[in-house]
């Protein structure tokens, strides 16, 4: 698959380690391929990142990415809901770090020596690239499906670039134009079809 990368798909991913060896990140994360991305001045993903105004809202996307790691993983959808059942998160992740210190529910962290593998979700961020590359009928893999599988693949990072309006309609839009948004996933099976 990596044999079908651009070079500025492949600079993302190399960055993305960069990333979680700076962190001393127990594996490469969908986080560090994102923020890897938000790295870049060039190229058809950093020209849809800036057009949404991600590149300038990147001190609000990293303090969202780091609350999300403080409270051990989970969604604003996933807070949001244990609220409604009354449970308090931001005051569980307290108490928590209150006894065990700062960052205790951190998943993240290193633990070993060794190289670091690719985590299940960059991996899911990479295979779905792929699809939406093929859904494309494209014969590489960019850092524009990079950006789009960040954004279909459930969980924080998508979450995160959600909240500062990225979704996978709108960063098709700033990729491709108007009317490219309709090429979503089909509730997550992983199929995308063709746009316009």
């Amino acid at each position: 698959m990596f044999e079908r990368f651009t070079r500025g798909a492949r600079d993302i991913v190399t960055g993305a380690v960069g990333h979680a060896e700076r962190a001393d990140a127990a594996s490469v994360t969908e986080e560090h391929l994102l923020l890897a991305l938000l790295d870049r001045r060039e190229g058809r993903a950093a020209s849809a990142a800036a057009s949404l105004g991600l590149t300038d809202r990147r001190a609000a996307v990293e303090a969202d990415l780091v609350t999300a790691r403080r409270h051990g993983g989970l969604t604003r959808a996933d807070t949001d809901a244990l609220a409604g059942l009354g449970i308090d998160v931001t005051e569980i992740v307290a108490r928590v770090e209150e006894a065990h210190g700062e960052g205790a529910l951190d998943r993240t962290r290193r633990r070993g020596a060794g190289r670091r593998p690719f985590g299940r979700g960059a991996k899911d961020v990479l295979a779905r690239s792929l699809r939406i590359a093929v859904g494309r009928q494209d014969r590489f893999i960019g850092d524009e499906h990079l950006f789009l599988a960040l954004t279909a693949c459930p969980g924080v990072v998508a979450d995160v670039l959600a909240a500062q309006g990225a979704t996978y309609a709108t960063v098709s839009r700033a990729l491709y134009g108007e009317g490219q948004g309709e090429g979503e996933s089909d509730g997550g099976e992983g199929r995308y079809r063709k746009a316009g």
